[in-house]
C-alpha cells in the first residue's frame, strides 16, 4: 500500500512550486551523504497533495526508498499506545486520577532522587502516587537511561536500561524493575522524556487482559487496515525494510547501525508501547487521518471527537510550556512555547519556538529522525521518515514545517 497525490495542490491551497522545494531542500541531504534517503507526505482536508521519496533505503545494497518501505518509527509508537490507553478509558476501565499501583502494585512505594550520585544515591519517599495522567503527560519522573544527563539515567544504565532493557525480560518484568528504580521527582512537579509509555503500554496489558501486540492489531491496527505496521518485520517484508544509520561524529555522514537496527527483524521479548513499532507512511498516514477526522476513519471510529480534542490540549500542571519545567534530558521536540497533551506534543504558541505552526497543532517523532504532525486549524498533516540516530543531529522537523507551511497560499 503507497500514499500517492490524489489531488490537484492547488485546489487544496498548495503551491505546487513551494512544495517542490521540500525535495530540493532534503535531497541535498542525501546527496551530501548525511541522509541515505528519505519520504514526505503531506495533507490537507484528507487528500494527498504531495508524496515523494528520495534516496536509498539501504546504501549498500543500493535499493532506493520506495513508497511501502517499511521504518523504525521508534517514539511515533507512543501516540498509538496513548490511544490504545484512552480507547480503555472511553470503557470506564479507569480515571485519569487513578493511581497505577491500583493494577501495577510494584509503583505502590516508589522513591524519588533527592541527593547524591550514581555511587551512593539518596531518595525520599513519593509523596503523591504516579497517576495514569502522569504517564500520559510524562510527569511521572521515570526516565531513560540513554539521556545521560542526571544521576537518575545513570541508575537506569547500570540496571540495564539503556536503549532497551535487559536482555530476556518480558514487558511485565522489565516495568517491575522501572518500578525499583527512584523517579527524578515527585510526580506531577515536573516535565521528563521516558519509560512512561512503556509503563503505560503495561497497564494496556493488564487492563484489556492481552499482550500488547494482540490489543493494538485487535483494536487499533487491524480496524484501521495498517497491515505493514508491527513490533517487527517478518521475513516475507524484511528486504523493505530500510536500514539503520547513525551520523559521523566527525563527518556528519551517515553510517550503518546494524547493532541496533537488525532489532527490527526479530520478535522482541519486551514489546515496547513507547519505542517498539515499525511502519510505513501508508500506515501511519491512517492514523493521522483518523485524529484529524476526531477519532474515526472509514467508518471505523476508536474514539470519541471529545476526546481526541481533550487529549490535544495542554495538560502541563499550570498550562506552562515544556521549557518552564526545565527538562534535564533528551526529547523529541523543541520547549519554549510547546505543552504536551495525553500522548502529544502541543503547540500552545509557535512564536518563542521560531517555527510557523498553528496553535492546537500536535505531533510527535522518533529516535531515528522520523516526525509527524496534525494541524487542526489548517487541516494539514505532514509525515516525514528517514532512519538516522539521533534526531537531534540535523534540524529536519523544523525545516520541514517551514517548508511546508511557506507552500500555504489559500
Amino acid at each position: 500500500m503507497s500514499v500517492a497525490p490524489n489531488t490537484d495542490p492547488d485546489r487544496l491551497g498548495f503551491d505546487p512550486a513551494r512544495l517542490a522545494r521540500i525535495d530540493r531542500h532534503f535531497g541535498r541531504y542525501v546527496d551530501e551523504g548525511r541522509l541515505a534517503g528519505w519520504q514526505v507526505v503531506v495533507t490537507r482536508r484528507g487528500e494527498v497533495a504531495h508524496s515523494t521519496t528520495y534516496g536509498l533505503r539501504d546504501v549498500e545494497a543500493g535499493v532506493p526508498v520506495e513508497p511501502d518501505t517499511i521504518w523504525r518509527i521508534y517514539s511515533m509508537t507512543k501516540p498509538i499506545t496513548s490511544v490504545a490507553a484512552m480507547m480503555l478509558w472511553e470503557e470506564g476501565r479507569f480515571d485519569l486520577n487513578d493511581p497505577i499501583s491500583r493494577w501495577l502494585p510494584e509503583f505502590a512505594d516508589v522513591r524519588v532522587f533527592d541527593k547524591g550520585s550514581a555511587l551512593k544515591a539518596y531518595t525520599v519517599p513519593a509523596v503523591e502516587p504516579i497517576r495514569v495522567w502522569h504517564l500520559l503527560t510524562h510527569t511521572s519522573g521515570l526516565t531513560y537511561g540513554f539521556a545521560q544527563t542526571s544521576v537518575v539515567d545513570a541508575l537506569y544504565r547500570a540496571a540495564g536500561y539503556d536503549l532497551g532493557v535487559p536482555p530476556g525480560l518480558d514487558l511485565a518484568e522489565a516495568t517491575a524493575g522501572m518500578a525499583k528504580l527512584p523517579l527524578m521527582f515527585q510526580p506531577g512537579t515536573g516535565w521528563n522524556y521516558g519509560v512512561s509509555t512503556d509503563v503505560l503500554g503495561r497497564l494496556v496489558e493488564v487492563l484489556s487482559g492481552q499482550r500488547l501486540d494482540a490489543f493494538l492489531t485487535d483494536r487499533i491496527l487491524g480496524p484501521l487496515g495498517m497491515t505493514d505496521t508491527g513490533f517487527w518485520v517478518g521475513e516475507p517484508d524484511a528486504k523493505r525494510l530500510a536500514a539503520l544509520y547513525m551520523a559521523h561524529p566527525a563527518t556528519g555522514r551517515a553510517i550503518r547501525a546494524d547493532r541496533f537496527g537488525a532489532a527490527a527483524l526479530h520478535r522482541p521479548q519486551c514489546l515496547s508501547g513507547g519505542g517498539g513499532l515499525v511502519s510505513t507512511a501508508a500506515d501511519y498516514h491512517r492514523f493521522t487521518q483518523l485524529l484529524l477526522r476526531g477519532g474515526e476513519l472509514d467508518g471505523v471510529r476508536l474514539l470519541a471527537p471529545r476526546t481526541v480534542r481533550y487529549m490535544t490540549r495542554n495538560h502541563l500542571p499550570g498550562g506552562g510550556d515544556l521549557a518552564s519545567f526545565e527538562p534535564e534530558g533528551f526529547a523529541e521536540t523543541v520547549l519554549d512555547g510547546i505543552g504536551f497533551g495525553l500522548g502529544f506534543a502541543v503547540v500552545t504558541d509557535p512564536v518563542p519556538a521560531r517555527v510557523p505552526s498553528s496553535v492546537g497543532e500536535y505531533y510527535w517523532g522518533g529516535l531515528a529522525s522520523t516526525a509527524f504532525w496534525v494541524d487542526p486549524v489548517e487541516e494539514i498533516t505532514a509525515l516525514f521518515f528517514t532512519q538516522l540516530m539521533p534526531s537531534s543531529t540535523y534540524p529536519l522537523r523544523a525545516q520541514l514545517r517551514q517548508l511546508v507551511y511557506s507552500a500555504v497560499i489559500g
